[in-house]
């Protein structure tokens, strides 16, 4: 199943996205009948099913779409469309933990598989429309732009002497997301009215919660108040860019990045201000600007960094002072968080749990090596070698302890099991500092006192 679009759908794109690019206030009026066009419906139903997930509230799943018949189930789909009879259904609603935070959730929304096959579809057709407008600060969910490039950028900053940083945090930004703010926003680009009453259905959705006897309720939150974009769905993360954008427009048009030398970087609802002066400034306009977007500022989390003497964490990764293990210099540098560090080695703990004695050698370290492999493909930036220290040094004792207790060892393992015969013999990934010639070091390295 490729997850490339077809050369008719990636024609499509490409037309609307060059249209868009050329003439930047123009409005689409006709793009409703793409929805339902059976390549486009495939390909966002081919989509949906490479993220596979649970079902919604009707509890249909791909594989009883299988069942049912694929081409059968998107016909049915794409008809309701045309005959404009598509009504979205409830949101189902679960909490999931949030990272670092110990006994706090937060929410996640689940639409059925119809309505995610629709909503990417709409993600589709109008992805292009709003690429074409986005600011080059944001760097969430967009072709050929990503996370590691806006810890990039940040590195960046920070060399060119931004040093003074607004590390930002918002209150519960899908959830506050104003509707009336947004579909202006929407509106500026899409003057089609039926795209537009079904961008509103789906931010009004309601959502239904289950309590642990099963008990469901079903709120109208979302409609009643006008305000939220349920995390999960797969037009959310584009209404999120879209409204984003209005800060972030709103912070050049409005003169603050030339007044302030203060530059944003955006990843989703995360965000940072490098400034070279006048960071104080900056937050306060920063803050007076998201009560005007009727967005709230988590003040507990929002600070203001002057590195190198602070340090912020910034997509996972910390920034702030480190120190050349050679030579003993400090420069300024990202380098992977504390908590990522933790997490990654926490998971290996439970991966050669004493539970886990029953698998072949080749399998436990075929498991360990994708996560270790998974991990280091995003933290290789910057000063790498203390985190990678750290995380080989446990995963070689995690693994010589499950071996031990797997062969009936007695004693640590150190010597029938050393590091040799676990990185040799069994293959087990070691994570080794990637390769920078002396100019790259230079580069990324500045100097700091």
């Amino acid at each position: 199943m490729s997850l490339v679009p077809p050369p008719k759908v990636e024609k499509l794109q490409a037309a609307l996205h060059t249209k868009a690019k050329e003439s930047p206030d123009y409005r689409f009026y006709a793009l409703y009948d793409k929805l339902y066009r059976k390549d486009v419906l495939l390909h966002a139903f081919y989509r949906c099913l490479a993220n596979q997930g649970v079902a919604g509230v009707d509890g249909v799943t791909f594989e009883w779409i299988e069942g049912y018949g694929e081409e059968k189930w998107l016909d049915e789909l794409a008809e309701e469309l045309r005959q404009q009879t598509y009504r979205t259904q409830p949101v189902r609603r679960v909490n999931i933990p949030k990272e670092g935070q110990p006994g706090k959730t937060r929410p996640l929304g689940i639409p059925c598989i119809r309505d995610r096959v629709v909503q990417m579809a709409a993600v589709l057709v109008l992805g292009p429309i709003f690429e074409a407008d986005l600011e080059p600060e944001q760097y969430a969910y967009r072709p050929e732009r990503g996370a590691k490039d806006a810890v990039r950028r940040v590195e960046s900053l920070l060399r060119a002497g931004f040093t003074a940083v607004v590390d930002a945090d918002l209150s519960g930004y899908f959830d506050s997301i104003p509707h009336t703010e947004l579909m202006k926003s929407v509106s500026r680009r899409i003057s089609d009215g039926r795209i537009l009453r079904l961008i509103k259905m789906w931010l009004e959705a309601p959502v239904e919660t289950s309590d642990r006897r099963g008990r469901t309720q079903r709120t109208t939150r979302n409609k009643d108040e006008g305000k939220g974009s349920p995390q999960g769905s797969p037009i959310s993360p584009l209404l999120s860019n879209i409204y984003m954008r209005r800060f972030i427009r709103g912070w050049k048009t409005g003169g603050h990045e030339k007044r302030l030398r203060a530059h944003i970087v955006n990843y989703a609802d995360d965000f940072v201000i490098c400034c070279r002066t006048g960071a104080d400034e900056a937050m306060a306009t920063m803050r007076s600007m998201m009560s005007k977007l009727k967005l709230t500022v988590n003040e507990t989390k929002t600070q203001l960094c002057v590195l190198p003497d602070d340090a912020f964490v910034f997509l996972g990764y910390t920034f702030g002072r480190c120190y050349n293990h050679r030579t003993g210099a400090a420069y300024l540098a990202a380098s992977p968080a504390k908590k990522k560090i933790a997490k990654l080695c926490d998971a290996i703990g439970k991966q050669t749990s004493s539970k886990k004695t029953q698998l072949d050698e080749e399998r436990m370290v075929g498991r360990l090596n994708r996560k270790l492999r998974g991990w280091a493909n995003y933290f290789d930036l910057g000063a790498v070698s203390r985190a990678y220290g750290v995380v080989n040094h446990h995963v070689t004792n995690r693994l010589r302890r499950w071996l031990c207790r797997k062969h009936k060892v007695r004693g640590q393992g150190y010597s029938r099991y050393p590091d040799r015969y676990l990185y040799r013999e069994l293959k087990l990934y070691q994570l080794k500092r990637p390769f920078r010639s002396v100019s790259q070091m230079r580069t990324c390295e500045i100097l700091v006192i």
